[in-house]
């Protein structure tokens, strides 16, 4: 599968840090998607790192940022089996057992330890799809995550997000 296919014709695509413009494009603008092509270490296929982008007050668009060690606290929720095989809005195909979640606004790739507040325990995700959009829950977590921390009973918990990288 070819970038463009992955991306359409109005994005700039990075890869190993080299800006690469469509031939459409003589120079970035705002209205162009940056994605970053990344390559995870354990063989699957690549994933796309794409800092979201939020309107600023003047509206102009602005790259959301984060910073290790920021705790955010709120509900979670899991998903899985129905999404099995799908695309994450990353690129990377959804696959059982994953260690991976969605959030609104972390940049892909961002890795966070996860504590479920009710039990204690925790674990590292990698941050590879946009949501949840539903009930004012901050992260949804892949089956696998979900199994580690004891979240797929009830469904729901309340956890301590910690930004690793």
């Amino acid at each position: 599968m070819r970038a463009s296919q992955i991306l359409g014709t109005a994005a700039l695509l990075i890869v190993s840090g080299v800006s690469v413009l469509p031939a459409s494009a003589a120079t970035p603008s705002p209205s162009v998607a940056i994605r970053e092509v990344g390559v995870p270490s354990s063989g699957e296929e690549p994933f796309l790192r794409n800092p979201p982008v939020a309107p600023s007050p003047q509206g102009q668009l602005q790259i959301a940022t984060t910073r290790p060690g920021k705790v955010i606290n709120g509900q979670a929720s899991w998903y899985g089996p129905g999404f099995y095989g799908n695309r994450t809005a990353n690129g990377e195909v959804f696959r059982p057992g994953a260690f991976t979640a969605a959030h609104r606004t972390l940049p892909f790739g961002t890795r966070v330890r996860v504590t479920n507040l009710d039990n204690g325990r925790s674990t590292v995700v990698r941050i590879n799809d946009r949501g949840p959009f539903h009930g004012g829950r901050i992260l949804d977590l892949a089956h696998g995550a979900a199994g580690e921390l004891g979240v797929t009973a009830s469904g729901l918990a309340q956890v301590r997000l910690e930004v690793l990288d």
